[in-house]
């Protein structure tokens, strides 16, 4: 059939009526046939540029949710990072306040310990005067019980030696008082 189509127009006036006929009809059934081929080619063609349409669309679709989760996402990593920026100046100045707090504490601490030894110590002086104004109070109540030996009143006199360094008179007059009530 496809030779008769290359034919001349003089080779084909030598077929008869009857075989160009047929070969007509063979043709128009063959052009049909072809072109429901590619009327279904078409459809084919059509479903699957709708398939691709519907995918280019998903993916439009998809790739626009993309952009603002990325968009989203960038601008909390941007608050993110004002935030690490935030906590760490504030990391720094609680390091720094710490630092002032600890130098601070251990001033205060020295100056306490310097004061807890100036205490002891005078605690330490006041124990031995404590127990010095025992023995004066004592030797004042021998010598009032024992009043007129010949010892006693060298005691006496020592003793008022020693109770004068220590005490004024206001303090030996309360004394006194203290030891006859």
């Amino acid at each position: 059939m496809e030779d008769l189509v290359r034919l001349s127009d003089q080779d084909l006036q030598r077929f008869g009526k009857e075989d160009l006929v047929r070969t007509l009809r063979t043709l128009q059934s063959r052009n049909t046939e072809l072109m429901l081929e590619h009327g279904r080619l078409m459809k084919e063609v059509n479903r699957s540029l709708q398939v691709h349409l519907q995918e280019i669309r998903s993916l439009k679709e998809a790739n626009q949710k993309l952009q603002e989760d990325n968009r989203e996402l960038r601008e909390l990593c941007c608050f993110l990072d004002d935030d690490r920026q935030k906590d760490r100046k504030v990391s720094r100045e609680w390091q720094r306040f710490g630092r002032y707090t600890a130098g601070v504490l251990w001033r205060e601490l020295g100056l306490y310990q310097q004061k807890l030894t100036e205490l002891e110590a005078g605690q330490e002086a006041l124990r031995a005067e404590n127990a010095e104004l025992k023995e004066i109070v004592l030797m004042l109540d021998e010598e009032r019980n024992g009043a007129g030996s010949r010892s006693s009143i060298d005691s006496q006199s020592s003793l008022g030696h020693l109770v004068r360094s220590f005490l004024t008179s206001a303090e030996i007059l309360g004394i006194r008082r203290a030891c006859l009530l």
